[in-house]
């Protein structure tokens, strides 16, 4: 995958080339005079002992990843596929194409070692049109950012451990509705006991998928309660059954994109960067092995599921696979009615990760000036955390929970938080290789990622960017009516969104209210470049 370089100046290296140098009075023209607009600024540091160390960047990205997915979107892989062999094989695809996203990720991180993720990624590499490419992605983080596909399987396992109906419902929402609400309050209020209870959740969602794991270990060796489903005889047959088999290329891109969607949270750690210790030390050793440990266990996982959930009845869970199974191994005894509710406690733990790191991109922007009212979103104030840039989380969040109508709203939403991710990795992907062979300037990170690794992480993004635009199989519907080009069309306008806001913020407004953008590089009080587009008043003189 890659190599750690051995001298630390590397890393300092691409960050001596400014690209885009603060304006001062000189630069403009003799006829016009600019006056900066003087903004207070805010204290935005922590001290180290609210930083994260190794053990809190693997939980950080643990959290992450083992959120729903697992949980939940095996049924639609094996729906998909038709095959048990195949869905296993596509899940350790899925595992290996993390590993090199994370190679990719570790270079960009350790050469640009601040908060914000493929945000500061792309403004290195694509720097004309200016702000351009700050500007779409900000608008992906923003509206795609959520977490509503968390909170809905939350509200959904709370349900089931009730005896409440399996369906899509609003009740369900309203349960997901609450969750969300909780996060955004601990870790607005409280955000040391915010970073301690993922913590604590981040042991114990591991402790349920092992549960899981030797639970299906039992299952093999016959202790189910139901009869042997033999999913294991021929298992790379591609079948066509009740509810499952017979996909053709869209629905295995979708399959892939959910599955991408279950190791999601491995670049987790690269968007608080400013808040982890030694990032260097921490994230070489954090997120290799979050990654091998998640990879290891999702595949351990699917054999489970398999070992004791019929065909069809897996292909038709939807999210409550981990209910069906606890069901057939324990029956419906109070102790089976139990562990679904462990499996909702997991979800929790994703949604507080997922609401912690995505705030702190919300607050990135809010600090650079990129948003309207950017000091607001930027602010620590009142209880020095990102109260405002959660609650921006919070209502993207209920938006897109309870907008759309019943049915497979989760695969949607898990669909549409996950496609554009696909355009923006291929663009990180490949402006990586343009930054290694180009001879502009000095590309010498602390870890070097192999080109074929980059190139296999381009190939499978831009497959998974291109193919939900074929129509299925199947017709021109996806699931139980939802037409299948309504999550790609969304994910590309919310894209196209940002690329309007650019001509608003940079060309449009400026002509209007007779200003410049200018962004200021500094250097902060922890020696982390950091970025501020501000706005400066140019008066032209008669």
């Amino acid at each position: 995958m890659g190599h750690s370089d051995a001298e630390e100046a590397g890393i300092k290296g691409s960050n001596d080339h400014v690209h885009d140098k603060a304006i001062h009075q000189t630069d403009v023209d003799a006829s016009s005079a600019v006056v900066g607009e003087i903004q207070e600024e805010n204290k935005y540091a922590y001290d180290d002992s609210r930083k994260l160390g190794i053990t809190g960047a693997v939980f950080l990205i643990l959290n992450k990843m083992i959120g729903t997915g697992i949980f939940s979107t095996p049924s639609s892989i094996f729906a998909a596929t038709g095959s048990v062999g195949v869905s296993l094989m596509l899940w350790v695809i899925g595992g290996f194409l993390t590993f090199c996203g994370l190679s990719v990720w570790l270079e960009f991180g350790l050469a640009i070692p601040r908060s914000g993720g493929e945000k500061n990624y792309l403004e290195h590499i694509y720097r004309h049109p200016k702000y351009l490419a700050t500007c779409v992605l900000a608008s992906q983080m923003i509206l795609l950012g959520f977490s509503s596909g968390n909170s809905l399987a939350f509200g959904r396992y709370i349900l089931y451990a009730a005896g409440n109906e399996l369906k899509d419902t609003y009740k369900a929402r309203g349960v997901g509705v609450a969750c969300i609400t909780f996060a955004v309050i601990i870790h607005s209020v409280a955000p040391k006991w915010g970073i301690r209870l993922f913590n604590v959740l981040g042991v114990f969602k591991v402790l349920v998928l092992l549960f899981i794991v030797f639970s299906g270990f039992a299952a093999l060796a016959g202790r189910r309660l139901v009869e042997d489903p033999r999913n294991f005889d021929n298992a790379f047959v591609l079948e066509e059954g009740d509810g499952y088999g017979g996909g053709g290329a869209y629905e295995y891109s979708n399959a892939l994109l959910n599955i991408v969607y279950s190791y999601k949270g491995w670049e987790n750690a690269n968007y608080v960067l400013g808040e982890i210790k030694d990032p260097r030390r921490t994230l070489t050793i954090a997120a290799p092995l979050a990654v091998g440990g998640v990879t290891i266990l999702y595949v351990l996982a699917n054999v489970a599921y398999f070992a004791a959930i019929p065909k069809s009845a897996l292909a038709k869970s939807e999210v409550i696979v981990a209910g069906l199974f606890f069901r057939n191994v324990f029956g419906d005894s109070a102790g089976a009615r139990v562990l679904p509710v462990f499996v909702a406690l997991s979800n929790l733990g994703n949604v507080l990760a997922v609401s912690f790191a995505h705030s702190r991109l919300n607050q990135e922007l809010g600090k650079e000036g990129l948003l309207p009212g950017s000091r607001f979103w930027g602010s620590n104030k009142p209880f020095n955390s990102p109260a405002a840039a959660l609650f921006l989380h919070w209502i993207v969040t209920i938006i897109v929970l309870l907008a759309p109508p019943p049915g497979p709203a989760y695969n949607f939403i898990v669909s549409l938080y996950t496609y554009p991710g696909a355009w923006i990795n291929s663009f990180v992907a490949a402006g990586l290789i343009y930054l290694q062979y180009q001879k502009k300037e000095v590309w010498n990170p602390g870890w070097r990622t192999f080109w074929p690794i980059t190139v296999i992480f381009l190939l499978c993004n831009a497959f998974l960017a291109i193919v939900p635009f074929i129509p299925p199989s199947n017709g021109d519907f996806w699931g139980d009516g939802y037409p299948y080009y309504v999550f790609p069309v969304v994910g590309v306008g919310v894209l196209i969104l940002g690329g309007i806001y650019w001509v608003l913020w940079t060309k449009f407004w400026p002509v209007v209210r007779g200003h410049k953008l200018v962004a200021e590089r500094i250097i902060d009080d922890e020696g982390v470049e950091v970025v501020r587009y501000r706005k400066v008043k140019v008066v032209k003189h008669g």
